[in-house]
C-alpha cells in the first residue's frame, strides 16, 4: 500500500499554524507558457480570488494593494488612501527583490513579516467576508477570513477597484 504524500507547508501557512490562525489551504494545477507559469484556477470565481500587488509611492516607498484578480487596481485610490500624490507599479525585474517573492506569489502575510510594508485590501472582501490570496509560492493560496488577516498584517480596507 503506498502512502499518501504529504504536502509540504508554505512559509505562509506556518506563519499562521503558528499564530493560530485558521485557514483553508488551496493548491491549484500550474502549467509553463513559455517564460510564464499559468494557474488553473477553473474551480473559483475571480471576484473571490485576490491578487496581492505591490507598488512604490512617490511618499511612503513600497505598498501593497489587493484586489480581486478580475478587477483592476485603481492607482489614485491607493495612492489617496496611503498618503501618497502617485503610485506605480515595482518593476518585474525589481519585485524578488523588493518583496521577496516572485510575480504571482507576492501574498501579504509574508511581506508584512519581513517588511512591514503598508497594505491596503479592497473593501470587497471585508463585505464577502473571505478572501482568497496567494501562500507565498506559485499554485498554492489560502482561503482566509478577511477582518482577521487585515488585523494579522495590520491592512486597512478601502475602496481600491477602478471603475
Amino acid at each position: 500500500m503506498s502512502k499518501k504524500k504529504k504536502i509540504k507547508k508554505t512559509l505562509v501557512e506556518q506563519i499562521l499554524d503558528k499564530a493560530k490562525i485558521s485557514y483553508e489551504s488551496i493548491i491549484f494545477a500550474t502549467h509553463q507558457a513559455g517564460d510564464v507559469v499559468q494557474i488553473d484556477r477553473h474551480q473559483l470565481e475571480d471576484e473571490t480570488i485576490y491578487k496581492t500587488l505591490a507598488l512604490i509611492g512617490n511618499v511612503t516607498g513600497p505598498v501593497i494593494g489587493i484586489v480581486p484578480v478580475s478587477a483592476h487596481l485603481s492607482y489614485k485610490k491607493l495612492a489617496a488612501a496611503s498618503g501618497n500624490k502617485k503610485v506605480g507599479m515595482i518593476p518585474l525585474k525589481d519585485l524578488e527583490q523588493t518583496t521577496g517573492y516572485v510575480h504571482g506569489a507576492n501574498n501579504p502575510v509574508g511581506i508584512h513579516q519581513t517588511k512591514k510594508f503598508p497594505i491596503y485590501i479592497d473593501q470587497s472582501a471585508l463585505d464577502r467576508g473571505w478572501l482568497i490570496v496567494s501562500a507565498g509560492e506559485l499554485g498554492r493560496s489560502i482561503k482566509i477570513d478577511a477582518q482577521v488577516l487585515a488585523e494579522f498584517v495590520q491592512a486597512q480596507f478601502t475602496d481600491l477597484i477602478e471603475v
